[in-house]
């Protein structure tokens, strides 16, 4: 997970963005903390996904065969 310190910057950077501009070293540092924001979200999001399980009103599970296949790759590691 991001630090809150990063999302902070984050933050200021981006409301500096809008008011006065930013410098190329400012800019490169905002480029370099939202990726690591998204592939931390990425990497969250897709963690969450994978304990889905879908179950029809019947109560049977109806989870598609690649979710349950994604499931089964990330137990064996």
């Amino acid at each position: 997970m991001i630090s809150d310190e990063k999302l902070d910057r984050i933050n200021e950077l981006a409301k500096r963005q809008k008011t006065t501009g930013l410098t190329a070293d400012e800019q490169d540092e905002q480029k370099d903390l939202r990726e690591e924001y998204l592939q931390n979200f990425r990497t969250s999001f897709k963690q969450q996904i994978q304990n889905v399980s879908v179950v029809d009103e019947n109560g049977n599970e109806v989870t598609p065969e690649k979710l349950r296949n994604a499931k089964g790759n990330r137990r064996s590691y």
